[in-house]
């Protein structure tokens, strides 16, 4: 089975976290150097606020994002300890998302979507991933 590096995956799910505390820190030296000043408060209001915004953001995806290992016939996801094993029948649909270089998968039977990183090859992974996903629907 196929995965994205683990370095990969956790600089992926920590980015907007540590990115989040990178603006905080430089509002409070501007607060501590410059607060005195309208244009320092404003300048740390401005970085506290973008801080903030970015935290928003990890706090709402960052659970969403899985390692997942993609196999010729299945698809296991690795979360809080435990692996998910899932047939290809399973997932309801895949999308790529190319500003982040990740993928959206949703399992039939699961509450929301899942995040995952490609591994490191380009290559199609078992026909799974062409550019138009195909995935059978079912009959009815």
């Amino acid at each position: 089975m196929k995965e994205a590096s683990v370095v990969k995956y956790y600089f992926a799910k920590y980015f907007f976290l540590l990115f989040g505390l990178l603006q905080w820190t430089i509002s409070i030296v501007f607060m501590i150097n410059h607060g005195s000043t309208p244009k320092g408060q404003w300048s740390a209001f401005l970085f506290f606020t973008t801080g903030l915004i970015i935290m928003t953001i990890q706090i709402v995806f960052a659970t969403r994002i899985k390692r997942v290992a993609i196999g010729k016939k299945k698809v296991a996801v690795f979360s809080a300890g435990n692996i998910n094993r899932y047939e290809y029948d399973d997932v309801k649909w895949l999308k790529f998302i190319p500003a982040f270089n990740m993928y959206k998968m949703k399992i039939r039977g699961r509450k929301g979507a899942i995040y995952f990183l490609p591994c490191e090859e380009t290559e199609v992974i078992y026909g799974l991933f062409p550019s138009a996903v195909t995935i059978p629907k079912k009959i009815k």
